[in-house]
């Protein structure tokens, strides 16, 4: 399997699609929460998540627990993949991700997304103002993650699969909570924040500072459900928003 294979899971690909979705998870998720992406959403968009090392069948490789590093592994093997238009999609952690690449492709003068969707995560210019989780206990740890909710019970009462589980976590949760932002210009291209009116992780506010981060047009859409609603009961409607977000966008 190739390098590209390895971080580009493609279970439908479509050669006909006039726009690619890359699709980041949030801490602690693989490729597999966007499985059924592909036949929800438009013929039109080819849907590419993306899996991070450490998870599912990438299980085996250590996870990354800062940014910077990730970003140069991501970079050698996306630019083959933004040979026709496309659009990215982070999910929490995931937004942290996409939105720092989407910088780094800049930095670098490669081809920009066309729209960049995000759900899940404060601004990114907003500090972290919580203690930092990754650090804690295996016990007190646990008991964030059940807190958190969208790790089965099941799986918290499970030692086997917490003993596997809770490095890739900490890893995921540390990236995202030490990452450090530094001032540049906005992008040029729409944003398009999604979120829940029931996330305990970030409010409204949080949400509505990505505007800052484009000087193109922004918009700030609402779902009822908790930080985990892409994987419980609002995915029709979150499917439903990005098909809509990016019919303007498809040529």
């Amino acid at each position: 399997m190739t390098a590209k294979n390895l971080w580009f899971s493609n279970p439908q690909p479509n050669s006909q699609a006039h726009l690619r979705l890359f699709c980041f998870p949030y801490a602690g998720g693989g490729a597999s929460i966007f499985r059924l992406w592909a036949k929800e959403l438009p013929s039109e968009i080819e849907v590419i998540p993306v899996q991070l090392p450490g998870r599912e069948r990438r299980m085996r490789e250590a996870p990354f627990s800062k940014i910077e590093p990730l970003l140069q592994s991501l970079m050698q093997v996306l630019p083959s993949y933004l040979d026709r238009p496309f659009a990215f999609f982070g999910y929490s952690m995931g937004a942290l991700i996409s939105f720092e690449l989407i910088r780094q492709l800049r930095r670098q003068g490669l081809p920009l997304p066309l729209h960049l969707l995000v759900s899940g995560r404060r601004a990114p210019q907003i500090p972290c103002s919580q203690p930092f989780t990754h650090q804690l206990s295996d016990a007190a740890f646990i008991e964030d993650l059940r807190y958190k909710g969208g790790t089965p019970e099941a799986v918290l009462q499970n030692p086997e699969l917490m003993e596997l589980f809770m490095p890739i976590m900490r890893a995921d949760l540390g990236l995202n909570e030490t990452y450090s932002y530094t001032t540049e210009p906005p992008l040029d291209f729409p944003i398009s924040v999604l979120g829940s009116s029931e996330d305990t992780e970030v409010n409204r506010e949080q949400l509505d500072a990505w505007r800052e981060q484009t000087t193109s047009s922004f918009s700030l859409q609402m779902f009822p459900g908790n930080h985990f609603f892409l994987i419980n009961e609002g995915r029709s409607l979150l499917l439903q928003a990005i098909s809509d977000k990016l019919k303007d966008v498809r040529f």
